[in-house]
């Protein structure tokens, strides 16, 4: 089954100064959430996707992991530490996180357990709710800072809220992962198992996947920086390096960058600009 883009995981160094950041973009950013691993977090949702802020206030509280064990918390502060702000982790859509786990281990891309915890969370009235989830961690061998897993978000209705989905920047999905690789061909087995596509497009700027819901984009270095005018980071394997959302009006969305003391760019027909380690490009809808 085709997995949908669920949400992208934005690790901060300062969960306060990204909020900031998101708002100044236009964005409506979510009550701040605690995780029991030592993690932060702060959502920006839209109708079926969102970004997740994500800080690592207390390290300490990071479990000691054995070999062979995919931590969560732990990849986020090796990836901060290594490498900076930035885009961590492509989160898929589940249904069954234990068949996905079969999947990506039958394709020798898991082996990892089934992740299953709870955590409390406000709801846009300021009362308390739990939310519960599910997830399934599958690994690029080849690709040391790029992260991994579908999520089956189990109390979707305590998630998701409309007020918190109407951004004054117009954005409404997020229309696309966007890594980078010196050869994304070589990564093309890896996404037909993650994404549960049999077909990709490959072409000259490198590949595309029709997830479903929103597309997962592999470009090489110099395709990356014809889509977005910015040289992309270069590390082994892939890079999860911008995220493209839609909206009705990119123009409109411009003009409040503009308004924020941003410097958007037009590239193609998009409008692009930089955050926190990331690129964050708006298209029409």
């Amino acid at each position: 089954m085709t997995r949908g883009i669920d949400h992208l995981v934005h690790v901060v160094r300062d969960l306060d100064a990204a909020r900031e950041s998101y708002e100044r973009l236009g964005f409506i950013v979510g009550a701040e959430n605690v995780h029991p691993w030592g993690t932060r977090n702060r959502l920006v949702q839209f109708a079926q996707s969102y970004i997740e802020l994500l800080v690592i206030p207390e390290p300490d509280k990071l479990p000691q992991v054995p070999a062979g064990t995919y931590s969560f918390g732990n990849f986020n502060r090796d990836f901060l530490t290594e490498c900076g702000e930035g885009l961590s982790f492509l989160v898929l859509q589940s249904n069954d996180p234990r068949a996905d786990k079969a999947a990506f281990d039958k394709a020798g891309f898991g082996n990892f357990p089934v992740m299953d915890f709870s955590r409390k969370a406000l709801r846009p009235d300021g009362s308390e709710t739990e939310v519960s989830f599910s997830l399934a961690f599958a690994r690029d061998a080849q690709s040391r800072h790029a992260g991994f897993f579908t999520c089956q978000q189990k109390t979707r209705s305590e998630i998701w809220f409309p007020e918190l989905q109407r951004h004054a920047n117009e954005t409404k999905a997020i229309g696309a992962a966007v890594f980078v690789a010196e050869n994304p061909t070589d990564h093309h087995v890896f996404f037909q198992a993650f994404a549960g596509v049999r077909d990709l497009h490959a072409s000259s700027l490198g590949l595309r996947i029709e997830a479903g819901q929103g597309e997962i984009l592999v470009y090489d270095p110099r395709a990356f920086r014809d889509a977005f005018g910015v040289e992309p980071p270069r590390d082994e394997g892939l890079r999860f390096a911008a995220m493209v959302l839609q909206a009705k009006d990119p123009a409109a969305t411009r003009a409040l960058w503009q308004r924020q003391g941003f410097k958007p760019r037009d590239i193609h027909s998009r409008v692009v600009v930089d955050a926190l380690g990331t690129v964050v490009a708006v298209e029409a809808r």
